[in-house]
């Protein structure tokens, strides 16, 4: 079904697309209105605040120049880390040489239908960019997350479950935020470099009111969250087609909605220090992939250890010797409660 669909061509696929996406995000945006007027068994209950005893913050750190190029050979005492703006030992010192951790998170719902497979397929340019010893899974999304491929560094294995990707997982839910958080729940055991790669059209359906306990995961987590939009192709302008005026309605509708979606997958990955993408076609697809995979072998990963026991959330602050460098990394911690 998701094959013939993706095969029709021409203006009255156009006019298909953002009649189906207008029907689709009209019934997201109710599900998420719903949730947000109360339509929860318990309206009064307040979202639960998230905490995570820590005697070891990992943070895991990307230096690049003013050029945007990663800067690598940086050695231990090249970095300052600060715990509330007392800088701290740094504790463990990993080079970007370390094998990292790789999930990639794949949106499963009816958007999928119209979406070119071979952008799911162009993942193959951060499959050959990682390292041999790099670990890689697999999880797709649409009510919840669900694990297709546990850690491997077997890269055969990732390609083959790339391409088998199910496309029609899920159909009414798109719950992109409270995935997220199940996945960071999955990943609290690991230890090392972690990266989660969000390929998604970025619409999320999750319940509004646990927004605050999710960013506060986000926020205090050792994951990094590096979000691919995939809906460049279904934003294109049909061609050559004077539009009547209920496509022109379905057509604001969609660039509105997908405005949002934006806007929730740079948050989600700022959050965790990450970067988000938007490419328009198969080139910027490519683009996208290689650099991520580059971006996954060149971080750092400090470790310090708290210096209070107050239960209380902690700013981080990473600084790096040199000149006109960005730094990215985790913004904040819980410490534990003795």
């Amino acid at each position: 079904m998701a094959k013939a669909f993706i095969g029709i061509s021409g203006s009255n696929s156009g006019t298909m697309r953002f009649a189906f996406l207008a029907q689709y995000l009209l019934v997201a945006l109710l599900v998420c209105a719903f949730a947000a007027s109360g339509g929860q068994d318990n309206p009064q209950q307040q979202p639960p605040t998230i905490r995570v005893s820590v005697e070891r913050v990992d943070v895991g750190v990307i230096v690049t120049d003013w050029r945007g190029k990663f800067v690598e050979g940086l050695r231990r005492e090249d970095f300052r880390v600060f715990d509330n703006g007392v800088e701290q030992p740094i504790t463990s010192f990993i080079p970007i040489a370390d094998p990292a951790q790789l999930l990639v998170l794949v949106e499963a719902g009816p958007a999928a239908l119209f979406l070119e497979k071979s952008h799911y397929q162009a993942a193959e340019k951060l499959l050959n960019g990682l390292a041999p010893d790099d670990r890689i899974a697999i999880a797709s999304y649409s009510r919840g997350p669900e694990l297709l491929l546990d850690f491997t560094s077997d890269k055969p294995t990732a390609r083959l479950g790339l391409e088998n990707l199910n496309f029609m997982a899920g159909f009414g839910e798109l719950n992109l935020s409270t995935s997220l958080a199940a996945v960071l729940d999955w990943l609290a055991t690991l230890q090392g470099k972690e990266t989660v790669v969000v390929l998604s059209t970025g619409i999320d359906t999750s319940d509004p009111k646990k927004w605050p306990a999710i960013l506060q995961k986000l926020q205090t987590s050792g994951v990094r969250i590096l979000a691919v939009s995939l809906s460049g192709d279904l934003r294109q302008p049909i061609k050559h087609k004077v539009l009547s005026l209920q496509e022109k309605e379905d057509r604001a509708f969609v660039k509105k909605g997908f405005a949002e979606a934006d806007g929730w997958l740079r948050e989600l990955s700022a959050a965790t220090g990450g970067r988000v993408y938007f490419p328009r076609d198969q080139k910027e697809f490519d683009r996208a992939y290689a650099e991520i995979a580059q971006l996954v072998r060149h971080e750092y990963s400090l470790a310090f250890t708290p210096p209070a026991h107050d239960g209380q959330l902690h700013k981080i602050e990473v600084r790096v010797k040199g000149i006109m460098r960005q730094v990215n990394h985790r913004q904040a911690y819980f410490a534990p409660l003795s």
